[in-house]
C-alpha cells in the first residue's frame, strides 16, 4: 500500500510532539463508516503502543490495515489558513467527497 505524507503533515506532527514534550506522539488516521458521504476520516493523537498490524509512515502517521485499504495512494497534508488548521487527505479512491473534507465515498 502506498501513502504519501506531505512535509506539511510531518512538520505539524513534529510541532505537536515538541509542544507536548512527547516524542512518542503519532497522528492516527482511521476510516469509519458514516459522515454525509458514506465514510469519514478520524484523526487523533496517539502515544500508545502500536498494534503489530499497524502501518507507520514517515515515523509520524499510524494507520490500521482496514483503514489503509480505503486510503491506498492518498496524500496526507496539513493546512493552516483562514478556514482553520486541519489535516486533509487527497484520496484518489474517493469518487465523491463532501464540503467538510472529512467524508467521502468510494
Amino acid at each position: 500500500m502506498k501513502l504519501i505524507i506531505d512535509q506539511t503533515a510531518i512538520d505539524e506532527v513534529l510541532r505537536e510532539r515538541e509542544s507536548k514534550e512527547n516524542s512518542n506522539l503519532f497522528l492516527r488516521v482511521t476510516v469509519e463508516g458514516g459522515g454525509c458521504s458514506g465514510f469519514q476520516y478520524k484523526y487523533e493523537w496517539d502515544d500508545s503502543e502500536h498494534k503489530d498490524d499497524d502501518s507507520i509512515f514517515d515515523k509520524v502517521v499510524v494507520i490500521d490495515p482496514l483503514s489503509l485499504k480505503y486510503m491506498d495512494g492518498s496524500t496526507i497534508k496539513f493546512h493552516d489558513d483562514m478556514m482553520g488548521r486541519m489535516f486533509q487527505i487527497d484520496n484518489p479512491l474517493a469518487n465523491s467527497a463532501c464540503g467538510c473534507g472529512t467524508s467521502f465515498s468510494i
